[in-house]
């Protein structure tokens, strides 16, 4: 293995003309450590008002539907609005998230709440985002026991509570995020990064939403909250 590594090593070396000398390998440090952020779009350059409607504008345009609640106290209602708003079973797996788990699902009876890692029978998820992406719209979620993976994608219907103080202006802003809460050198196992439901157009050209994953994207905006994470809050 290490033999053939060299191998293939050396071949890309001659063929950049490069040398195991040149200093290329701290080159590459450097440059990793250095987190030199990408060319961000001005479209995002925008005060806390106008990123907030920019990131709703952008998820609506690509399908999302977006609802706004002003305390994480009405999510469960809003999630039962919705449900009943789309014919959708009263029924739904949630996020192994202590925040999630602490809103008064018991206040919406009629609701089934079961916990847990995403079934195949499991018609809606409901979890949260680490952040919204608002040059695009993008959710970004960061798998982990809070968070499984597959309720991002298996469940026709996921449901993302979003701090509105989570709403962040660039791509480079949501990485910045993930080395401040988990550490240098230290990733999540998976990050999502999630716009729209799921759609393709490989068949006969014509946009089908569902096809790889999520047929509906909702995402529960909660207002004037404090984001525990940063301490921020917005107005």
């Amino acid at each position: 293995m290490s033999e053939g590594r060299t191998e293939i090593l050396g071949a890309l070396r001659r063929a950049l003309q490069r040398s195991a000398e040149d200093g290329g390998a701290e080159q590459a440090e450097a440059r990793l450590a250095g987190h030199a952020r990408n060319l961000v779009p001005a479209r995002a350059a925008l005060p806390r008002a106008g990123m907030l409607r920019l990131f709703e504008d952008q998820a609506k345009a690509l399908s999302a539907s977006v609802a706004h609640v002003a305390g994480a106290a009405q999510v469960p209602a809003a999630v039962a609005a919705f449900l009943k708003s789309e014919n959708l079973p009263a029924e739904l797996r949630l996020a192994p998230d202590p925040e999630l788990g602490a809103l008064p699902w018991q206040d919406q009876p009629l609701l089934q709440v079961s916990e847990g890692p995403a079934r195949e029978s499991d018609p809606v998820s409901v979890t949260g985002a680490l952040a919204g992406i608002a040059e695009t719209g993008t959710l970004m979620l960061r798998s982990g026991p809070e968070g499984p993976t597959t309720l991002n994608f298996l469940p026709e219907n996921h449901i993302v509570v979003l701090p509105a103080a989570r709403v962040l202006a660039a791509y480079e802003d949501g990485w910045d995020l993930i080395r401040e809460r988990f550490g240098a050198g230290t990733m999540p196992r998976t990050v999502n990064f999630i716009t729209g439901p799921s759609r393709t157009a490989d068949i006969e050209q014509t946009i089908q939403l569902g096809a790889h994953g999520p047929r509906r994207l909702h995402i529960i905006l909660i207002d004037g909250e404090i984001d525990r994470g940063t301490g921020d809050t917005t107005g």
